[in-house]
């Protein structure tokens, strides 16, 4: 699925004002950096699916929740600095090419674990 000229530019312009909201929504919380990696508006522009990456994965679902439970008032701050015709609906997710990537990473990491593994135990033999 394609997006219009109109939807990119109103993901883009929603995608920097809540990155700025973030930085101070999450500023003194022990959450780490979290960092909006993509925004996609819905043709009728009413919906932003927001994704997000977490550094601290381990309260990755809390402060998922939270910006949830939060998403009426972050939209009305939203509103106050992008002048639309629809204040859109926030849904947020996590980045789901973000777990793959960490999954590969696991992956290559288990690899080359079981290559020095088996290394020394070859140069052990001889």
């Amino acid at each position: 699925m394609s997006s219009s000229l109109r939807q990119k530019k109103v993901a883009s312009l929603v995608r920097q004002e809540l990155s700025h909201i973030l930085l101070d929504f999450f500023q003194g919380e022990d959450a780490g950096p979290v960092s909006i990696t993509q925004v996609n508006m819905t043709n009728d522009l009413k919906t932003a699916h927001v994704f997000l990456s977490f550094f601290k994965n381990q309260k990755r679902d809390h402060l998922l929740k939270e910006l949830d439970r939060r998403k009426g008032y972050l939209r009305k701050l939203i509103a106050t600095k992008i002048d639309l015709k629809y204040n859109p609906l926030l849904i947020f997710s996590i980045d789901p090419l973000l777990s793959i990537d960490e999954k590969l990473d696991n992956i290559f990491a288990n690899i080359n674990s079981e290559k020095n593994e088996l290394n020394r135990t070859y140069e052990n033999d001889e």
